[in-house]
């Protein structure tokens, strides 16, 4: 097991639960079990808070733990056009760098077999924030 996952999975910040959301999305991996669920405050187009949990592997918490961070205090297009990348990266279409690069922990080649677990969070906040 990669240090680093096991490093993002730990920082625990946004695995909560909150009731004030306005924006809420529970999805379940289908191959694996994992189940997130999401709860976003969204004002003004801006994710001003963004809050997970649920009963899913370490891939999948990092995953959640990281997208969490980057997500606070960004336009939500913004973080639309992130999972669109994010899933790309295992269609084998973008290198995540650049703009991207706080990704590069997780998103390597070597964990493309963990590709389904890595991308729930991303699949999630797209329901949630997609026009």
């Amino acid at each position: 097991m990669d240090l680093e996952i096991l490093e993002l999975a730990s920082n625990n910040e946004n695995y909560k639960n909150t009731k004030n959301h306005t924006h809420y999305v529970k999805l379940k991996n289908s191959l694996c079990g994992d189940e997130i669920e999401i709860k976003l405050i969204i004002k003004r187009n801006k994710i001003t808070s963004f809050k997970h949990q649920g009963k899913s592997c370490i891939y999948c918490q990092a995953s959640a733990n990281l997208l969490a961070k980057i997500s606070i205090n960004k336009k939500t297009p913004k973080i639309n056009e992130l999972c669109d990348d994010a899933k790309s990266f295992f269609d084998g279409n973008i290198k995540i760098m650049g703009k991207w690069k706080i990704m590069s922990k997780l998103f390597k080649e070597k964990n493309q077999s963990r590709k389904e677990c890595i991308l729930l969070p991303f699949k999630a906040t797209k329901k949630i924030i997609s026009p």
